[in-house]
């Protein structure tokens, strides 16, 4: 039997379906798909959202100090703005990289070019609990990100690891209690072998001297101990869990995430009501629930109780900001709007940020079928469109709902996705591919997503 490479399958089989990009729709079935049923109800003991919020803003405090030092300083990433960082916010430069690392990571800082920019999250981090907890989620899924991986290991063998991860929560979850490392190890050493079980994998015999340590073969112990201790660390370190003697537990935050992604459910973003009197961000989010009908409905209400003018630049403000969800949304108010916006549409196609929506919109102000306008994007427009719509439906939507919309991709193939992505240069791309990964039933291709997140993050090719 020969040795197969996921991700060279992958390349070879995992072809996309070419859909129409349907951006908007895609974005707004994030929020409407969830009134359809009502959520389930946490573990008995699970603390109420306002503590898990508090103990995720405890876990993430540094970040956000950071982060929002960083959003005033307008800092890049470089080592003369974290030394001054250091001494500004009473810091260690160490400390300062990773509050730095974890503050992009959760999506309370994106960087455009040279300048820091607050996320969405930052500025509502203070009275939307459903956002800090995002936030940490977004942290939580990334937590291979984190903590430095083990000199002298195999890149393969390390994700198979991180694979193999969940099953390790799973058991602590269900176990409500310390769990000792080495039922741990002994259940990680299982999945490892399953996992290549499944892959029909054999080392190759001229290759394995020179690979240097790995759990090539059958999946030892003593070859599997150090990554189990650098996973429970990494975990340990995004506030998941505490480490005791010789044993782990979840804390209550890990324990509450692992039973959101059993149930395979996201933290439902709240919605304001009165939509006519409230600004153009609030009317958007208030409108974020409902079908298109009814939100052109309050979008005239709310357009008929204001000048045009001031109208108009209220929702490219909003359409400016951090949410992908209500930069869409503000978009199709403007298509309510119409003729009036012409001009100003026209302008904003110059931004990088709201060009695909502008042509979009343009495309069908001038008559195109809506189903047409997304021929008027270039490749690397609609790639864009892609990934803001992606981090859309990561922040507001289900996890299932992230899958499917990875065939409304343009690309032919995943691989040919991936490139394409990491080239386009989207401030969300890590956290977009990150969670990606994180949804994805198949575990081939979870791993080449998880490794261009990788590659994004630390700037390689």
């Amino acid at each position: 039997m020969t040795s197969r490479k996921p991700d060279e399958q992958l390349a070879r089989n995992s072809r996309l379906r070419l859909v129409r990009p349907r951006a908007l729709a895609t974005a707004r079935r994030a929020v409407t798909t969830r009134r359809t049923r009502p959520a389930p109800r946490p573990p008995e003991g699970t603390p109420p959202r306002h503590e898990l919020a508090r103990q995720a803003r405890t876990v993430l405090d540094d970040a956000v100090r950071i982060a929002r030092w960083a959003s005033v300083a307008r800092a890049p990433e470089a080592l003369p703005a974290q030394e001054r960082a250091a001494a500004e916010l009473d810091l260690t430069p160490d400390q300062i990289r990773a509050g730095w690392d974890r503050a992009r990571l959760a999506g309370l800082v994106e960087l455009h070019g040279d300048t820091a920019r607050p996320g969405w999250r930052l500025h509502a981090w203070d009275r939307d609990d459903s956002a800090v907890l995002r936030g940490w989620v977004a942290l939580f899924d990334a937590w291979s990100l984190v903590h430095p991986v083990p000199e002298d290991v195999a890149p393969g063998d390390v994700a198979e690891v991180v694979e193999a991860v969940p099953q390790v929560l799973s058991l602590l979850q269900l176990s409500a209690g310390p769990v000792l490392v080495p039922a741990l190890l002994d259940l990680l050493q299982q999945r490892v072998e399953e996992l290549r079980e499944e892959r029909c994998e054999v080392p190759a015999a001229d290759t394995a001297a020179d690979a240097g340590p790995t759990v090539s073969g059958a999946p030892t112990a003593e070859a599997l101990a150090p990554l189990l201790g650098w996973a429970l660390e990494g975990l340990g370190a995004v506030g998941a869990l505490t480490l005791g003697q010789n044993q782990a537990t979840l804390t209550p935050l890990g324990n509450w995430a692992v039973w959101v992604k059993l149930e395979q459910i996201c933290v439902a973003a709240q919605s304001p009501a009165g939509n006519i009197e409230q600004s153009a961000e609030d009317m958007l989010r208030g409108c974020a629930r409902l079908t298109p009908g009814p939100a052109r409905a309050e979008y005239r209400a709310w357009l008929a109780a204001r000048t045009l003018g001031s109208a108009i630049g209220e929702l490219l403000a909003v359409a400016r900001g951090e949410d992908a969800l209500l930069r869409g949304l503000a978009f199709e108010a403007l298509r309510v709007v119409g003729a009036p916006a012409e001009a100003e549409v026209r302008a904003v196609a110059e931004e990088p940020s709201l060009r695909p929506y502008a042509l979009l919109w343009l495309a069908e102000y001038e008559g195109a079928d809506p189903d047409d306008a997304p021929d008027v994007l270039t490749r690397e427009e609609a790639t864009w469109l892609w990934v803001d719509t992606a981090a859309a439906v990561a922040d507001h939507g289900e996890s299932t709902l992230l899958v499917r919309h990875l065939d409304s991709a343009v690309q032919g193939t995943v691989p040919a996705l991936l490139d394409e992505v990491r080239a386009v240069g989207h401030p969300r791309t890590v956290q977009v591919l990150v969670a990606l990964a994180a949804a994805h039933p198949d575990p081939a291709l979870a791993k080449a997503v998880r490794r261009a997140a990788f590659q994004v993050h630390t700037g390689g090719a």
